[in-house]
């Protein structure tokens, strides 16, 4: 272990390898700010140590790499008042997944289990994301009064066939199937190699190499690349509204029904933010997308469905947020708009 090992992540070095385990299983290793102001000094220890290559990382109790933030930790901050200590979790969360983004050593991600927000954040900017045969990944932020983040801006309208405007407004899983055709993931290995997998980039040698060694044939494709030519015709809509019109034109699809059944249950108000996100994200970098990330967070931090949707999913779990305004055709351009420009206090640059 090193020193900056806590009772939720632990950090050890083996050889030539860093190796950082999220150990919140219990919670399916979501982020809490310990966790990631650790990470943040880990990393930059081994980044100025020359006896560490190349850095790993996983979560423990196989259900899951991470989960996301720790949104209930958000939510009861928000509702005691503790803004300051709310926003701190997000700023944390963002500088970590952009100083991983830039990291000067390899790092690779063993994803096992499930992968969404936070976890997407720190694994998907990275060179290297290895997922096993229980890979689930899922960006399911609009289900919740949120917005898709952590650098997804910049990410998801870059896969092929606006198959990232789908997965954004949809929160739809994905497994390593569609992971590996996206991009989102780079190697598929069952999650029983991973030990030797570990113990051959402890060894030394070149990251690359021992990743293909080790590597299993991909799987087959999932629904994304089955469906690519619907979600093409309709997610390349100019508006959710207009999505919706060509989902529910297409005859004899239960694929199409399906994912119009669920862009109808959720925030009409994340969705319209959502896809604005997914038109704007191809002409940023990371880092802007990562900044307009956190200027839209400070927008729906102070509105109603964030708060609305964790109490129905994550708190009462009823599962019937009433979301306000109830209705895309309510939501206001303005408004939305309005969100994505910068605020009159200073903001983050998160470089």
């Amino acid at each position: 272990m090193t020193g900056h090992s806590t009772d939720e992540v632990v950090f050890e070095a083996r050889g030539p390898l860093g190796l950082v385990t999220l150990d919140r299983p219990k919670a399916l290793n979501a982020l809490t700010l310990g966790m990631i102001r650790a990470m943040q000094a880990q990393l930059r220890d081994w980044a100025a140590d020359e006896r560490v290559t190349r850095v790993v990382l996983r979560g423990s109790g196989g259900r899951a790499f991470c989960a996301g933030g720790d949104v209930r930790r958000i939510y009861e901050a928000a509702r005691a008042g503790e803004m300051e200590a709310m926003f701190a979790i997000w700023r944390g969360e963002y500088e970590l997944v952009a100083a991983l983004a830039r990291y000067p050593k390899p790092v690779v991600a063993l994803i096992d289990g499930i992968v969404m927000g936070g976890g997407v954040g720190i694994s998907v900017h990275g060179p290297y994301r290895v997922a096993s045969d229980a890979y689930a990944f899922a960006m399911p932020e609009v289900g919740i009064g949120f917005i898709p983040d952590v650098g997804t801006t910049y990410l998801l309208p870059r896969l092929a066939g606006h198959s990232g405007t789908y997965l954004a407004l949809t929160g739809s899983k994905i497994g390593p199937g569609d992971a590996l055709a996206l991009g989102l993931a780079t190697h598929a290995a069952p999650a029983a190699a991973f030990p030797a997998l570990l113990d051959a980039l402890a060894a030394g040698g070149p990251v690359e190499p021992i990743l293909a060694a080790h590597a299993a044939p991909p799987p087959p494709p999932g629904p994304v690349v089955r469906e690519a030519a619907l979600i093409e015709a309709c997610f390349s809509a100019g508006s959710v509204e207009a999505v919706l019109a060509r989902l529910d034109a297409t005859e004899g699809s239960d694929f199409a029904a399906e994912t119009a059944r669920i862009l109808r249950s959720r925030s009409p108000t994340s969705l319209c933010l959502a896809h604005e996100q997914m038109r704007r994200g191809p002409g940023l970098t990371l880092l802007d997308a990562i900044r307009t990330e956190y200027r839209l967070v400070t927008h729906v931090m102070r509105g109603h469905d964030f708060f609305e949707g964790v109490r129905a999913v994550l708190v009462d779990k009823d599962n019937r947020p009433a979301w306000q305004p109830a209705t895309l055709d309510a939501v206001d351009p303005a408004a939305i708009r309005a969100a994505f420009e910068p605020r009159d206090a200073p903001e983050p640059s998160f470089t």
